[in-house]
């Protein structure tokens, strides 16, 4: 376990450039160190499966990876795990508060999703569906298909379940989360978890047109899914590591400091949330405009080059 104190990152912001190019290099080579494992094992294992927990940067590790594998010559294609989620009216799985179980392994096409991969090992063409959010039912998506040498990456929070992904014979696991903890000045310790709120706060905000207080509401749900279904697998997992940037919360203060002034006197479920506003309180801001466009931080504050 890592813990900066927040006076560390103010001194590090004081060259808000030198800090976000450190930060962002040092993850890179993180996501390059993990292409070359899978190179070395490519013939035994066409298949890479990328899990961690909601807003733990998947989409944009597994993009990283993807790119360096394709520099060495090594085709790679991403799917997204989401797009194999069942339509709203197929979920027949409910939680112990009789609602419906979004964070369940079981609303995925889990038959669909093994039939594919089998597939794509066997270098068959599939036609991946796509997903909408929104209206939480299935698009039309894609035809795709693997070469000899070519590699084909799951990424999702499931994909290092057995009972949804499985092969491990085929197959180079990664989990991915944030390790991190923030010092305050009382001494307490910011939970990795606010770190993946924020972050999700931001990105619910910019691209699913959540409020902040429906994506805090969603916390504790999201966190039981996460206890359940994802933590217990990580240990298959044949490479792991960190995605927090140390100047994140200094980045993300800029987009939420006023929800949390608002939040204060507003919202019942504060308290647990608190060491967040603690946090972004005792931190100098750093912009926005100093990201870099492949940053992993764009994943959810927008403006990304990258493709999700």
């Amino acid at each position: 376990m890592r813990i900066i104190h927040y006076s560390e990152i103010n001194a590090a912001a004081r060259d808000p450039k030198g800090f976000v190019e450190e930060c962002c290099y040092e993850y890179d080579q993180k996501c390059k160190d993990a292409a070359e494992k899978i190179a070395a094992h490519l013939k035994e294992h066409p298949i890479i499966l990328l899990a961690g927990p909601s807003g733990s940067g998947k989409t944009t590790t597994a993009l990283k990876v993807e790119g360096y594998l394709d520099k060495m010559g090594l085709e790679t294609h991403t799917v997204s795990m989401d797009n194999y989620f069942l339509p709203k009216d197929q979920i027949k799985i409910y939680d112990e508060n009789n609602q419906i179980d979004y964070e369940s392994p079981h609303r995925i096409d889990i038959a669909l999703l093994q039939e594919h991969m089998r597939a794509l090992a066997k270098c068959e063409t599939v036609n991946v569906p796509g997903f909408d959010f929104k209206e939480q039912d299935r698009i039309e998506g894609y035809e795709l298909k693997r070469r000899k040498g070519e590699l084909v990456l799951f990424e999702g929070i499931h994909a290092l379940n057995p009972e949804v992904t499985g092969y491990d014979d085929i197959s180079t696991c990664m989990y991915v989360s944030v390790r991190t903890r923030i010092q305050l000045p009382n001494g307490e310790l910011v939970h990795p978890e606010l770190i993946r709120a924020m972050r999700r706060i931001i990105r619910d905000r910019n691209f699913r047109g959540r409020k902040p207080t429906e994506t805090l509401d969603m916390f504790n749900s999201v966190q039981r899914g996460e206890n359940l279904y994802i933590a217990p697998f990580k240990q298959r997992a044949h490479i792991q590591f960190d995605t927090f940037h140390a100047f994140e919360p200094s980045l993300y203060r800029n987009y939420i400091i006023d929800d949390f002034a608002e939040l204060k006197n507003s919202y019942d479920g504060y308290k647990r949330f608190a060491p967040i506003s603690e946090l972004i309180n005792v931190l100098d801001p750093i912009p926005d405009d100093i990201m870099p466009k492949d940053s992993l931080v764009r994943e959810f504050i927008g403006g990304s080059s990258l493709k999700y």
